[in-house]
């Protein structure tokens, strides 16, 4: 059995910071991967259209193409939208603020961070600001 710190958490399993920085740590990493291989399918929706000399307007295809190019730059837009996050979940991590919500203040429930690492608001606030919405 570990020893207890002063803190309160048993020092021979992983405190609740690295535990934190390492699930940051882990989806920053998907998240990257994610990215990387949407641009190579955007690459390769841009490379195979340079090819065939599409005419958005007036090809059959064309609207599939500029559906699907448009579909991976959303996705692209979203990855580099959730790297931001991250980056501030790993911030308010250093800062000893990670886990708190910023709308209450209360601290946002371990199964929620489990489920989304760079959540900035408890449930109940996240409830009532999408009602608002």
């Amino acid at each position: 059995m570990g020893h207890v710190s002063q803190q309160g958490h048993d020092e021979s399993g992983p405190s609740p910071s690295s535990t934190a920085r390492a699930r940051l740590a882990a989806d920053r990493a998907d998240t990257l991967a994610r990215a990387a291989a949407l641009g190579r399918d955007f690459d390769g929706i841009v490379a195979s259209n340079a090819l065939v000399a599409v005419d958005d307007e007036h090809d059959p295809e064309g609207g599939t193409t500029a559906f699907e190019r448009a579909h991976v730059v959303a996705l692209m837009a979203q990855a580099r939208q959730h790297l931001e996050e991250l980056d501030r979940a790993l911030e308010r991590l250093e800062r000893g603020e990670y886990g708190q919500c910023e709308v209450c203040g209360k601290t946002i429930p371990p199964e929620r961070l489990e489920i989304r690492p760079a959540a900035t608001t408890c449930v109940r606030c996240a409830r009532s600001d999408s009602r608002r919405a």
